[in-house]
């Protein structure tokens, strides 16, 4: 007789559908930055959210495969850069080849070290506390050493598999 959680974890759903239904969950848009020998590294990311606030813990995940996720295992830091509405185009750059992605990027090292974009809406500069096997992603848990916005500008969002 199979146990209670073997019957739950049974099927198996369709990458595709899984896809699909994920997309009516709106996300904000963020970059997260990392610092590493050879230049700066950069991702773009939906799958970011607050931890805790005591202590003040964030998380992003990265594909196994991605450089910058490698990076901030390695430098221990990262920056979450969250985007404004009118930050498309740097939210596809972020997500295509690696080379140039900062080229004519407004940057200050944040507490980290790690990158932060002057024209984000907001950012949190954080050091790695841990990281975590999830699937095909790591999970990263930052301790945030740094916060700031500015403005009242209107966040980029990600739904149903487009810009909003």
């Amino acid at each position: 007789m199979n146990s209670h959680r073997e019957q739950l974890t049974a099927p198996r759903i369709d990458q595709e559908r899984l896809r699909e239904v994920l997309g009516h969950f709106a996300t904000g848009v963020a970059v997260v930055t990392s610092v590493s020998p050879s230049g700066d590294l950069g991702m773009t990311v939906n799958s970011f959210t607050s931890v805790s606030l005591s202590p003040p813990l964030v998380l992003v995940c990265a594909r196994h495969e991605s450089r910058t996720g490698r990076g901030i295992e390695e430098s221990g830091a990262f920056a979450v850069n969250v985007l404004c509405r009118d930050q498309e185009e740097l939210s596809r750059r972020f997500c295509g080849p690696a080379e140039h992605r900062f080229d004519g990027v407004p940057v200050r090292a944040g507490r980290s070290g790690a990158p932060v974009l002057r024209s984000a809406l907001a950012y949190l500069d954080c050091c790695l506390e841990e990281a975590v096997e999830a699937g095909d992603h790591r999970i990263l848990i930052g301790r945030v050493l740094e916060a700031g916005s500015r403005g009242d500008e209107e966040p980029l969002v990600f739904f149903r598999g487009a810009y909003w």
